[in-house]
Parts: structure tokens; C-alpha cells; sequence
């Protein structure tokens, strides 16, 4: 805006002023309620999930966590049974701490040998199929 020269350009540039700073407290009041929303404990919760499925590292990382859990634990029931034998248990724990570290941080290497066999199996079982 330019400089103003006369009574009726001052109130027009207050009044334009004025309407700008109403709009501007407008905005800045919803921009208010919309951040006090977001701090509600069940968006927290609704929009970290969201994050949490959205992120295919995560999901990754917790799936190869899982399945090394699962591994370490079938492997220390394998190995102690039904033993009540403490240095047999310890064993056991031991076997599956290894077992869980293993597969969480091989387990795109599990994944690809699971791969090669799924498919060598059911590329088998068409063959054998189209043969009869």
C-alpha cells in the first residue's frame, strides 16, 4: 500500500487492516482447535498406529522380531522338552536366544530360501499334475 494522503484513504486502510487481522484471528482460532484435537490420547493413538502400518521398514522389522521369537521358542521346546533338568533348560534358553537373534537379523535371507522352496514345491506339484 502506497502513502495515504487523505481522511477517507486512513479509514479505508484501517478498515482493510482491521478485516485482514478478523480473518487472520479467524484462521489462527481454527488452527487452534484443529492442534487441540490432534492432542486428544485417542487421535495420538489413531494416528501413531496409523504411522506404524503405513511404514513398510517397521512392519518388516516386527514381522522378522516375530517369526525369530516363534523360531527361538519351537527350537528350545525341540531341544528341553518336558526336562526338568536346569542345565538342559539353560540350554534351551540359551538355544533360542541364539535362534531369535539369527532369524530377526537373517531374515531376508529366510525369506528368500522360503521363497525358492514354496516355489519349487507347488512348480512340482503342476508338473506332476499336467503329467496324469
Amino acid at each position: 500500500m502506497g502513502t495515504i494522503n487523505s481522511a477517507g484513504e486512513l479509514k479505508s486502510a484501517i478498515q482493510t487492516k482491521q478485516l485482514k487481522l478478523a480473518l487472520q484471528g479467524e484462521m489462527l482460532k481454527e488452527q487452534f482447535c484443529i492442534i487441540l484435537e490432534s492432542f486428544k490420547p485417542v487421535n495420538l493413538i489413531k494416528n501413531t498406529l496409523s504411522e506404524i502400518t503405513s511404514s513398510p521398514y517397521l512392519i518388516d522389522n516386527m514381522v522378522g522380531a516375530v517369526v525369530g521369537m516363534a523360531g527361538g521358542f519351537i527350537s528350545k521346546k525341540i531341544a528341553v522338552g518336558r526336562s526338568h533338568n536346569l542345565v538342559r533348560k539353560i540350554m534351551g534358553s540359551v538355544l533360542q536366544f541364539g535362534v531369535t537373534n539369527l532369524v530377526a537379523q537373517h531374515q531376508d535371507i529366510l525369506k528368500s530360501i522360503a521363497d525358492v522352496l514354496m516355489h519349487r514345491l507347488f512348480h512340482k506339484k503342476q508338473t506332476n499334475q499336467e503329467k496324469t
